[in-house]
């Protein structure tokens, strides 16, 4: 009993509103994990671009550098003749002079001074040193690096190996690099270029040139890249995120709609399945009290002739709920035709031709057409009905009713109907077409749902408009037949 107890006590506890988990907000985790990705993915990409821009203009500039200083290599060499075809790098070391005894002095002097002389005075050159095959430094601009050796320099032993020009680039100083001596030192970023020249059968590297560059230009080129790239890809990535988030902020709104639908519909399934229980229990019984009350009046002329003339009306009134509540629930057909909307308003105020006289009620409706509107029959007059039945309640000491046709649109006509009654506050205007809601005493409720029902059943649509001791006006829109059917024919 104790086990029992207490697995009621848990159930109750878990069913409490403050313990139930809120509803999954799909729109919500949808924008910040779509946002998060596109974000991710498109960082990676600018990343991933900035640095292939880079990467490819350190390496077009250290292409062009050495494609340069080769041809000027081979252009001095042939013109001071040197013979047994001698290449610069051969010539660069001054310690290797007397290893080449066929070469003429002056004639090796002059292709290396005019070779280094090109050397200095290249663009956007910050320092420049030559190194031999034992790394030592056989020329430089800064003078004092001339005679030292480097021991620890990874470029410098790929160039020597790889025997392919080597790049790379640096935003400071690296004070523990020995070569790294500058006279003007760099603003921003600059540039390490590695360039080997070859021995006469192109197989072994005699000499390296280090040139360090900053060019301005091609910084500013790559930051007007750059900028290009980041600004592209943030713009990107918001119109994808916008996409997105639009189109699922569409689906959620649909899908919230859907459901909210969905719950409505089980909801009338199940009121409709109670409902038409009661209703079809209740005819009976309510015929079989008015046929014995009826019967009684016809045998009693005293007293109780006045209540049994209630019991009559009373039985009546509930015999019109009754079919009010059938025909609501009844299901409509989705097939349309086309309906004279001016006759149908005529045979509804026939209906009601003598509580309008009762009522002392004045109609002004004087159509200048005929529309043809899509619709069926029966469901249009009970719709029309039901509208008139209100406002036609509402002005129970007189006034008057306004019926207007309104065909500014070109696919579609308005009947707009008016009283000068009662009218709605704000919150009965807002709960109006909810089925089961009335402001009438002893209504059930059913009417206004009824005429949404069927108008957006046949593409159509039903609003009003009211203000509390003012009045009431009711629009109901419709589709046209197509004019090549002969609807809107003068009168």
């Amino acid at each position: 009993m104790s086990v029992l107890t207490k697995t009621l006590r848990t159930d109750q506890t878990d069913d409490r509103p403050g313990s139930r988990k809120p509803p999954f907000n799909l729109l919500r985790w949808f924008s910040m994990i779509s946002l998060a990705v596109i974000a991710t993915v498109a960082v990676a990409l600018g990343a991933v671009s900035t640095q292939f821009v880079i990467d490819e203009s350190v390496h077009r500039d250290a292409l062009l550098t050495s494609q340069f200083l080769k041809a000027i290599a081979s252009a001095e060499v042939r013109h001071v003749s040197i013979p047994n075809v001698r290449t610069m790098g051969e010539l660069l070391d001054p310690r290797h002079d007397r290893d080449f005894p066929d070469v003429d002095p002056q004639a090796r002097a002059s292709a290396r001074g005019e070779f280094l002389d090109h050397i200095e005075h290249l663009p956007d050159v910050i320092l420049a040193n030559i190194y031999a095959t034992d790394r030592s430094v056989i020329w430089s601009t800064n003078p004092a690096l001339i005679g030292t050796t480097i021991h620890t320099d990874e470029d410098l032993d790929k160039a020597f190996s790889s025997k392919m020009p080597v790049s790379a680039r640096y935003h400071s100083v690296d004070e523990g690099r020995m070569e790294q001596k500058f006279v003007v030192p760099p603003k921003y970023i600059f540039i390490e270029n590695y360039i080997p020249l070859f021995d006469a059968d192109g197989d072994k590297v005699t000499a390296m040139i280090e040139i360090y560059k900053e060019p301005n230009d091609l910084i500013d080129r790559m930051a007007r890249g750059l900028l290009l790239i980041w600004l592209a890809t943030a713009v990107g990535a918001g119109l994808i995120y916008l996409g997105m988030y639009w189109i699922m902020r569409r689906a959620a709104i649909l899908l919230e709609a859907q459901q909210k639908q969905l719950v409505t519909n089980e909801t009338f399934v199940a009121l409709g399945e109670m409902s038409s229980a009661v209703a079809h229990s209740l005819r009976n019984p309510l015929a079989t009290i008015r046929s014995s009350a009826e019967l009684a009046l016809e045998f009693d002329s005293g007293a109780a002739h006045k209540h049994i003339n209630d019991i009559v009306g009373q039985v009546d009134r509930m015999s019109k709920w009754v079919r009010e509540l059938l025909q609501s629930l009844r299901p409509l057909s989705e097939q349309a035709e086309p309906v004279n909307l001016v006759a149908a308003l005529y045979d509804s105020l026939v209906a009601f031709e003598q509580q309008i006289a009762r009522a002392s009620i004045r109609v002004e409706f004087e159509p200048q057409y005929t529309p043809l509107v899509l619709s069926q029959p029966m469901p249009l007059s009970q719709i029309l009905g039901s509208v008139l039945s209100n406002a036609l309640e509402a002005m129970d000491k007189g006034g008057t009713l306004t019926i207007l046709l309104d065909s500014s649109d070109a696919h579609s006509v308005s009947v707009v109907l008016g009283d000068n009654g009662r009218g709605m506050n704000e919150e009965q205007r807002s709960m109006a077409f909810r089925p089961f809601f009335t402001t009438k005493q002893g209504g059930l409720g059913v009417g206004l749902a009824l005429v949404k029902q069927v108008m957006e059943r046949f593409g159509g649509s039903a609003s009003l408009q009211s203000l509390e001791g003012k009045g009431t006006c009711v629009h109901l829109s419709f589709k046209l037949v197509p004019r090549k059917s002969g609807v809107n024919f003068p009168r």
